[in-house]
């Protein structure tokens, strides 16, 4: 599983997977990041290549990504569009199962509770992986925070359609 924290330049990427206890694991995580000043269409296929890397390298069966929520700075919100783009494209291409997520459900997934502080969801990340720190820089948090809200999603989806069967 695959998580994507969009950014133009730094993208924060997390990959977790289900142990044989079904425990959350930590596989690995970090971020991708293109040069300032670099013009945007070579930014995003930086992007893209170093995107299409992780994927070979990795091979995720699922990848989710960070919906865009509405930002005062109009600038910021078209970049993070066009870098969802990228990965939403980098997913596709490679036949992943490609999923989005709100800051809002991955605040619910984690702890609850739809406004949870940014402290809170690292704090959970860290408890859920059964790390000795939080993960960073914030980018790569974040990935890790939509990796899990993605696999505690689908066990939720999962234990549901269970149920309706025995009944």
């Amino acid at each position: 599983m695959l998580g994507i924290d969009p950014g133009t330049a730094i993208m924060g990427y997390g990959l977790v997977r289900e142990g044989s206890d079904d425990a959350l694991e930590l596989v690995e995580y970090g971020v991708l990041t293109t040069p300032a000043k670099t013009p945007m269409p070579s930014r995003l296929l930086a992007l893209y290549s170093q995107l299409q890397a992780l994927l070979r390298r990795y091979h995720p069966a699922v990848m989710v990504v960070e919906e865009l929520f509405f930002n005062k700075n109009t600038n910021t919100a078209i970049a993070v569009g066009q870098a969802r783009g990228v990965a939403l494209l980098a997913g596709a291409a490679a036949g992943l199962q490609v999923g989005e997520f709100t800051p809002l459900q991955v605040k619910q997934a984690l702890t609850g509770y739809g406004r949870a502080t940014k402290d809170q969801i690292q704090q959970m990340v860290r408890l859920t992986l059964n790390l000795d720190y939080i993960p960073k820089p914030d980018d790569a948090a974040d990935a890790l925070a939509l990796a899990i809200c993605h696999l505690r999603s689908r066990r939720m989806i999962q234990a549901l359609e269970n149920r309706d069967l025995m009944i």
